[in-house]
């Protein structure tokens, strides 16, 4: 999903490289999944994301910030972008662009909001809406790699029609032993969903999440307001601030 770009993240000589479609798939009426072939890449880390840029015929061109949301382990990434009726490149990227086409692509950029295998503290990962895509990255590379630190997603989306990955984190794939995921709806709940539809409550991170006492790193990702609420809850619960990792996403999902 689009984020704002940060100026001072950007590590020189990073260079723009061509990027080949090579495959699409619809995660909601609005989000697609697009993987891209990037001969050469030289890999990422959890939670990074990359710079895409786009050039008309004219000349013109633009350039958006997308969360990395495959695991690091091939010359292919994968994006998950969602439309924006009145944006520059989401609606192109997510609803016009075919198998071969080109773009550019620029990173991998960021070091601050990533997770590092080698860490084996207990993982809380709190999404909303499409916030789950830096996340997604995480726990595909847990999964990649057999990981067996424990991770859990709280993920919260205005429907069931809105979650991203909703097969993948419906079912079990192999290697996820260990992660325990949550879904809360702010809108419309599926029938018999045991929880109302709400926002995010300090109740849900105190039920769904980890203690603070087995000092766990938390990364929490979404729409400002989300990202504002989960963090400050989770300092009430007695989590450190210093384990709390943060990202803002432009104003989409719940």
């Amino acid at each position: 999903m689009a984020r704002a770009a940060i100026p001072g993240r950007l590590k020189a000589p990073l260079t723009w490289q061509a990027a080949r479609l090579v495959g699409l798939r619809d995660e909601t009426r609005s989000a697609r999944t697009l993987i891209f072939d990037v001969p050469g890449w030289s890999g990422h880390l959890a939670g990074q994301h990359v710079d895409v840029r786009l050039t008309a015929e004219d000349g013109y061109s633009t350039q958006r910030s997308y969360s990395l949301t495959s695991a690091p382990d091939s010359d292919r990434i994968e994006l998950t972008v969602q439309r924006v009726a009145d944006g520059e490149a989401s609606p192109y990227l997510a609803g016009v662009m075919e198998i071969g086409d080109l773009v550019e692509i620029r990173g991998p950029v960021g070091g601050w909001f990533v997770w590092r295998p080698t860490d084996i503290r207990p993982v809380l990962l709190a999404g909303g809406g499409s916030g789950i895509a830096p996340l997604m990255a995480m726990i595909r590379t847990r999964r990649s790699l057999g990981s067996r630190t424990p991770f859990r997603l709280i993920y919260s989306v205005r429907t069931s029609e809105d979650r991203y990955y909703a097969s993948e984190l419906r079912t079990p794939q192999p290697g996820d032993g260990g992660l325990e995921v949550t879904h809360l709806y702010t809108r419309h709940t599926p029938e018999g969903w045991p929880r109302p539809a709400k926002r995010l409550q300090l109740a849900d991170l105190q039920t769904y999440g980890w203690p603070p006492e087995l000092e766990p790193v938390c990364f929490v990702c979404g729409p400002t307001g989300f990202v504002e609420t989960a963090a400050a809850q989770l300092v009430a619960l007695g989590h450190n601030p210093r384990q709390i990792r943060t990202e803002r996403f432009g104003p989409t999902g719940d």
